[in-house]
């Protein structure tokens, strides 16, 4: 007897049907982010809670009402409290069910006086089940748990980094409707001084016509951007459910940027929730071929009962007994017409569907951090240059007006100074552009290593 019990629990333990999912060991991932290298740094962007990301204590205030409004994290929260109820059914399902089930009769002949018949029953009934189908079973629905807990993470993810970047993208619009109206302002009071020039006989009426369309087209612009700043307002007032109204904002200075790592760990990508779904579901199929295998397996079912009854005569003359009796019952599959073959297979390719997804999975994470990296390296960059840019098409602006005012050679008209003072203007703009550019790239990245997902 020992022996075959030996030969049993060998023979389970290599069909896998008590094994625990582990990942792959063939996962192909050299080269996953392309020119970024890979170290072995824990403490990385991904890895941080948004919390820690977002300093600004207004975006915070932003991303917790987000969080707390939004309709799709609700119904996610239900999900996962649906998941957990199906996890406590497949636990519950090792221990027996139990049922009370009192009856009474009473029987008379020819209206004798009745006789009385009463059985007070307790019936346990354990399905035990295939060998390992229960724990598949239970394995199985701790891994929807975390699934459901995953998607919740994604859906989590996405609404801080649209959060942060529509605030980000309102601070630039603040502040390029500042310069705006600053130029609006510095170019109505050339046009007055043109004016007099002209009177002066300094000037003529061409460049006092000119001055004055270059300050309406800036001036115009000043209505475009209020716009666009009332349409980025709405569409961050619709992520948190609440009417159209005023967003409280700092300054585009007031993101803090994190100190980025030349290197990546590849670990970072475990905490992206799509990675983790696609991981998920493949354990999930790695249990549902268990749970295949084991239908193989007999099936194993044990009932008994407990009860006091009578033999129909009156308490006193013939009072109750302990009855007792108990069943085993073991099922083995002989002949099921090939399902039980086609759904092991079934499984099986569907394991092997999982890997390929997971797989993919990784390679579209590792492809949108190399993507983000070249966007927050090239955003930097340029930064050297615009700002070089702005130095000397400030200098330029100084001197056309200058020569323009003093007039003293003519080699200076008002064309110089509109071309300069455009060209200024134009390069300011594009120097708060592409520091939202760096912010939104950072955030970008910090989306691609899993960032956000975290509390």
């Amino acid at each position: 007897m020992g022996v075959t019990v030996l030969l049993l629990s060998s023979a389970l333990t290599s069909c896998g049907l008590y094994k625990s999912y582990e990942r792959p060991t063939d996962l192909q991932t050299s080269g996953l982010y392309g020119t970024a290298q890979t170290n072995d740094d824990e403490q990385s962007l991904g890895a941080k809670a948004w919390r820690e990301f977002f300093t600004d204590p207004q975006l915070q205030s932003l991303i917790e009402k987000g969080l707390a409004q939004n309709l799709t994290m609700m119904q996610l929260e239900l999900q996962i409290q649906e998941a957990q109820e199906y996890l406590k059914c497949s636990k519950l399902a090792y221990i027996p069910s139990l049922a009370v089930a009192p009856q009474g009769q009473l029987s008379s002949f020819d209206w004798s006086k009745p006789l009385k018949f009463y059985t007070v029953p307790l019936s346990a009934s354990w399905q035990i089940g295939s060998i390992g189908s229960l724990r598949n079973a239970k394995k199985k629905a701790e891994v929807s748990v975390e699934q459901v807990r995953a998607g919740r993470q994604a859906v989590q993810q996405s609404l801080v980094a649209n959060i942060a970047n529509i605030y980000y993208s309102l601070c630039m619009l603040d502040a390029q409707l500042a310069i705006s109206e600053q130029t609006a302002k510095n170019w109505r009071e050339s046009v007055e001084l043109t004016r007099k020039l002209m009177q002066a006989g300094r000037s003529n009426k061409a460049a006092v016509a000119q001055s004055e369309a270059n300050c309406y087209s800036v001036e115009a612009n000043l209505l475009d951007l209020k716009e666009a700043i009332i349409e980025a307002e709405n569409a961050l007032c619709t992520i948190l459910g609440e009417a159209p109204h005023h967003i409280e904002r700092a300054n585009l200075s007031s993101f803090q940027a994190p100190v980025i790592e030349t290197g990546i760990p590849l670990a970072l990508l475990e905490n992206r929730p799509d990675v983790k779904q696609a991981e998920l579901q493949l354990a999930s199929s790695f249990y549902a071929v268990n749970s295949a295998k084991a239908s193989f397996y007999p099936a194993l079912t044990l009932s008994g009962t407990l009860g006091f009854t009578n033999n129909g005569s009156s308490i006193e003359l013939s009072p109750g007994k302990w009855l007792w009796n108990a069943l085993g019952q073991l099922a083995q599959p002989l002949f099921q017409n090939g399902r039980l073959r086609a759904q092991k297979r079934v499984a099986e390719m569907q394991q092997e569907e999982a890997m390929l997804a997971f797989q993919q999975s990784l390679v579209a994470a590792g492809n949108e951090v190399n993507t983000a990296l070249v966007k927050l390296q090239t955003a930097q960059g340029k930064r050297t240059y615009i700002d070089g840019q702005i130095n000397a098409l400030n200098d330029a602006v100084q001197a056309t007006e200058a020569l323009y005012k003093d007039n003293v050679t003519r080699s200076v008209n008002y064309l110089n100074v509109l071309t300069a003072q455009t060209g200024l203007l134009s390069a300011q703009l594009g120097q708060l552009a592409n520091q939202y550019a760096i912010i939104s790239a950072t955030i970008e990245l910090y989306q691609a290593l899993g960032g956000g997902s975290l509390q």
